[in-house]
């Protein structure tokens, strides 16, 4: 049939494959190809599948389309009808030849292009060099060291810097990390071509002496006042009545216990005040303060009078060779009385100006603000006459009077510039360690961009918490200082690894006789800053016992961490913290491990409870009290064991007591008295001259003319 030849081209098309003519019709119509395809397209439900070539087909499109429904829904075939397909003849009519229809070009897909595989990173071996340009990321360092990255964000985060893998490192920070794994870190890296450089020898700047620097180069500067004086004497009363602050309500226990710096405006000066410690544990805060101050105020309680710390911050004075201003505080009193503070001042070898000498006195009140102006007016004359000057433009020197670690901010530190101008991003060297000016802030919490001499500021940017006492000192540029950073940690080094004194035998012998009775409480110290550390540290060593000694197993400033419980729990120590918290994993640690932690905010509570611990790690003492002494005279023979029948010749007999039998001057039994009678009445007690009988427990060995010794023990509580 005629029909067979549209159905085997629709099922051709049906399976994809490309049919070719072997003789293509000599004039097919040019709608015959659409319509062909738009039946292969109806039959695959509105997908478009493009052949590679379409074949010619007769100009029967629609009988075509219907054959193909039909074969494909048998269900609603019906009886077979004539097609026009059929009808028509074999051969179409003649007509004027068309030309071809050019095929549909199938759509281009591009063929996907595979990524490019990562290069592969050189991993440097411990010990070795790492040479890259910082700022690098997290995972990019880690690859080179062939660590995991999480490793590498743990360590940041207790350098107190949070991170994850796409966080970009400085050049500093990457130091750090490299220098604990055992790594050494070369910022800049070379060229190819350029060679190596040749070692620099750094120097370090020597401090230039102010008349050392040209006349014209040296500027007027900021007095630095430091406020002295005895514990709750009215010091920072009285600074935050001239600051309109309330520092002492921030204070625990309402008494300072961390040196404060801050500025205050008077008319057209600027003055600089520390607020130094008062109480007696602080002493080398208060020599520190002394150090770096240009003006001393002894700050002296008209109602209390010269104490203590109040004669210690005079020899700190007087020791440093400054200028002492004294300011008689709460006048407004009652119970004040300025004059005998005067004549208390004169017992220390401080003659005020009213007895004609020349140490200025001033009546102030920190409650009232009486003298406060008088007293402020007084110390902007006195550094006008000390002509205070200093060269903003010399290299820059600050002394560290405060240090301490924060979370999220790591090591920051409370300076005091001496000479030059402190800048941001400014390169120094501070002890061993190299550093770069990150973040300057002052009193107030403001940031600034430049602190000049004889201004306080907080500095960030230490790679570790300075020690209290640093020098800060301006370097030309950061290989420099990391240079000079190299050399002063391979002296600590050595000198570490330096081969110890040999010991002698009796160095050996004495040693052991020294510390064999001797108990050790080891601690763990942790503080807010630096120098309460230190103090609280030098304070607890202090502690006089010749039977219990304080070993410290690690002493900083930050937070209590989960390392710090881990060494604590191995070291079997207590640790004690000073206003600071414990970290989340640390609390963890510290109920898996069992370590007691201990945490303060009254520097004199923490040393009381030391003292009990010392005193805790102490047994009782056992003392002996002889009671009497009674002679063996008679042995008697009882149904179960024997009696000595006694006589007292001195003290008494207590039943309760314990006893000992001596025969010839040597002990031959020690135990407890069983049974005590007087004929046959059991008693408590026989006093000297009676007689008695006497049985001791578990013995029946006793002979007359032994001689039975009644004593008593008691515990008592051995002092340190």
């Amino acid at each position: 049939m005629p029909v067979e030849k549209p159905k085997k081209e629709v099922l051709d098309l049906l399976g994809g494959k490309k049919k070719a003519a072997a003789k293509p019709a000599p004039a097919p119509t040019p709608a015959a190809a659409p319509a062909t395809k738009k039946a292969a397209l109806d039959l695959l439900g509105g997908k478009k599948k493009a052949a590679a070539k379409p074949t010619p087909a007769p100009a029967a499109a629609p009988a075509t389309k219907k054959a193909a429904l039909d074969l494909l829904t048998p269900q609603r075939k019906k009886a077979p009808q004539p097609s026009k397909a059929a009808e028509a003849p074999a051969t179409p009519p003649a007509e004027k030849p068309q030309p071809a229809p050019v095929p549909s070009q199938p759509e281009y897909t591009p063929a996907p292009v595979p990524a490019p595989a990562p290069a592969p990173v050189a991993v440097v071996a411990p010990g070795g060099t790492i040479n890259v340009k910082a700022p690098v990321s997290v995972t990019e360092l880690s690859a080179l060291m062939g660590l995991k990255p999480f490793k590498l964000i743990a360590d940041l985060m207790r350098m107190g810097v949070f991170a994850n893998t796409d966080t970009l490192l400085e050049s500093d920070q990457v130091a750090a990390l490299c220098e604990k794994h055992g790594f050494l870190y070369e910022r800049v890296k070379r060229e190819k071509g350029a060679g190596v450089k040749a070692p620099v020898n750094v120097v370090e700047p020597e401090a230039v002496a102010p008349e050392a620097e040209p006349e014209e180069a040296l500027k007027v500067r900021t007095p630095i006042i430091t406020v002295m004086g005895h514990v709750d004497h009215g010091k920072t009363s009285l600074l935050d009545y001239i600051r309109r602050t309330k520092v002492v309500a921030d204070e625990a226990g309402g008494i300072t216990q961390h040196i404060g710096a801050y500025t205050v405006k008077h008319g057209d000066h600027t003055i600089t005040f520390i607020d130094t410690p008062g109480h007696a544990i602080f002493t080398e805060m208060r020599a520190r303060g002394a150090d770096v101050t240009d003006i001393v105020v002894l700050v002296v309680a008209a109602n209390d009078g010269i104490m203590p710390q109040t004669k210690e911050a005079i020899m700190h004075a007087k020791a440093a060779n400054k200028t002492i201003i004294v300011a008689v505080n709460k006048c407004d009193l009652p119970a004040a009385d300025p004059v005998r503070v005067r004549t208390q001042l004169m017992e220390e070898g401080l003659v005020p100006t009213d007895f004609g000498g020349d140490v200025e006195c001033v009546n102030v009140s920190a409650a009232t603000g009486e003298g406060i102006d008088d007293l402020l007016e007084l110390l902007c004359l006195q550094a006008e006459v000390l002509e205070l000057r200093a060269n903003p433009r010399a290299n820059c020197r600050a002394s560290i009077i405060e240090a301490r670690m924060e979370q999220g901010k790591g090591s920051s530190a409370t300076v005091i510039v001496q000479s030059g101008t402190l800048k941001v991003g400014m390169p120094f060297i501070c002890g061993p360690y190299a550093g770069k000016v990150k973040t300057l802030m002052n009193d107030r919490g403001e940031s600034i961009k430049r602190v000049l001499p004889g201004m306080p500021a907080e500095v960030s940017g230490f790679l570790e918490t300075p020690n209290v006492g640093d020098e800060l000192v301006e370097m030309e540029n950061e290989r420099a200082a990391r240079k000079l950073s190299e050399e002063r940690l391979e002296k600590q080094r050595r000198e570490r690894l330096a081969v110890p004194k040999r010991s002698r035998m009796e160095d050996v012998l004495a040693m052991i006789g020294e510390t064999n009775h001797k108990a050790v409480l080891k601690l763990f110290l942790k503080g807010d800053v630096q120098g309460s550390v230190e103090a609280i540290k030098k304070a607890i060593l202090d502690i006089k016992s010749e039977k219990v000694e304080c070993e410290f197993i690690g002493a900083a400033a930050g937070p209590i961490s989960e390392n710090d419980v881990l060494l604590a729990s191995s070291s079997d120590a207590v640790i004690l913290g000073f206003n600071v918290k414990v970290e989340t994993n640390a609390v963890r640690a510290v109920k898996r491990e069992g370590v007691q932690v201990k945490i303060f905010s009254i520097v004199y509570e923490l040393i009381d409870q030391v003292k009990d611990a010392m005193l805790g790690m102490l047994e009782p003492e056992t003392r002996e009290t002889v009671l009497g002494h009674a002679e063996i005279r008679q042995i008697y023979k009882l149904n179960k064991g024997k009696a000595a029948g006694s006589y007292v010749t001195d003290g008494k007999m207590l039943r309760t007591a314990e006893a000992r039998v001596l025969r010839d001057g040597q002990v031959v039994f020690d135990g407890r008295m069983s049974t005590l009678r007087r004929f046959k009445d059991e008693v408590e007690e026989v006093k000297s001259g009676l007689e008695c009988g006497i049985r001791l427990a578990d013995y029946d060995d006793y002979e007359e003319g032994d001689v039975i010794e009644c004593y008593t023990l008691e515990k008592i509580k051995q002092t340190l």
